[in-house]
């Protein structure tokens, strides 16, 4: 588990965190808030180390007890709560591993720390549950929320939790990142850095990959050639995708990306802004073939599929209607 100083971006955040440890004025509840893959459990992880650490001085020092407990994954006192229902964190997985449990003193350490990983998966009976001990926890307990939605979780238990609103890192800090730590070329890592939206740990997981490369390859041979192929070569392709262990939101992504760059053209012809540098003849090339405004539709039409998809869509119906609009266009 990483420690404070191991974290890429998230500065302000982190320096919240460090403060209130520093200043002896940690909340008894957190949330912290923001899309998939933005980091939001690495940094409750972080914080929870930092807090049982036996260093005291901010931010986990990595070689005392606690630490190596917290790495190993075996901290008594640090539970991440976990739940059977993939959709649904019930009532009675708040009351087993929360309620009835938090009454215990900690084992080793001056905190007892609950992580919740997708809070927003609480059912109002759980999040009720829980209420009663964000309400009145003993001194020693300390409850971090993770979600996606803060909406979604009930206002009487926003009120009592410190939000965190957790972004996502700049891509030109996980560019600089990537090409200091994995000796990769400037347009290879900002082309990991664009496509990881802000999560670090997904642009290094890439970096490192033996698949990402040919997985790449075929997503560029399949935008180059999309326009003169039929709609159920491209569905095909895309499909073989699949053996490089590509999530179809990573494939649609990388797509888009591509579909940015060709607007950016359009409105620019600077070739500076774009991520696909090394392919920018043919980006320019494809320019001519779509009006702004259907290059706005390509887009709209992958973000819809995407939509589509995580609602459990048909497969290939969403493929087909997303490559229809982008032919159409």
């Amino acid at each position: 588990m990483a420690n404070f100083k191991d974290i890429i971006g998230h500065e302000q955040i982190i320096r919240h965190l460090k403060k209130a440890i520093d200043n002896h004025k940690v909340s008894h509840a957190y949330i912290f808030n923001g899309d998939k893959g933005t980091g939001k459990a690495i940094l409750a992880g972080a914080f929870a180390k930092a807090l049982q650490c036996e260093s005291y001085d901010g931010d986990s020092c990595g070689v005392c007890r606690s630490c190596l407990q917290t790495e190993s994954g075996n901290q008594p006192d640090i539970k991440w709560i976990t739940h059977d229902k993939p959709a649904t964190i019930s009532v009675d997985d708040i009351r087993t591993q929360v309620n009835y449990d938090i009454a215990i003193k900690p084992y080793s350490s001056p905190y007892k720390i609950y992580i919740i990983p997708d809070a927003q998966k609480m059912t109002p009976q759980a999040q009720n549950a829980l209420l009663k001990t964000i309400e009145e926890p003993p001194e020693y307990a300390i409850l971090l929320l993770l979600t996606s939605d803060v909406n979604i979780l009930l206002p009487t238990i926003l009120s009592r939790c410190v939000k965190l609103n957790i972004k996502a890192v700049d891509t030109d800090i996980i560019t600089k990142y990537l090409i200091k730590n994995y000796q990769i070329p400037d347009y290879k890592a900002k082309i990991l850095a664009s496509f990881s939206q802000g999560n670090v740990g997904k642009a290094v997981k890439m970096a490192i990959s033996v698949d990402f490369q040919e997985m790449y390859d075929e997503i560029l041979r399949l935008l180059k050639h999309i326009d003169s192929m039929e709609i159920n070569e491209i569905v095909d392709a895309i499909k073989k995708m699949e053996v490089y262990k590509m999530d179809i939101d990573d494939v649609i992504d990388m797509m888009m990306l591509w579909y940015r760059d060709v607007m950016i053209l359009a409105a620019t012809n600077d070739p500076n802004l774009i991520v696909f540098k090394e392919e920018y003849s043919i980006l320019n090339k494809r320019v001519a073939k779509s009006s702004f405004n259907g290059l706005d539709n390509i887009i709209k039409g992958m973000e819809r599929a995407k939509k589509r998809l995580a609602a459990n869509v048909n497969f290939d119906l969403t493929m087909e209607l997303m490559l229809l609009t982008i032919k159409e266009n």
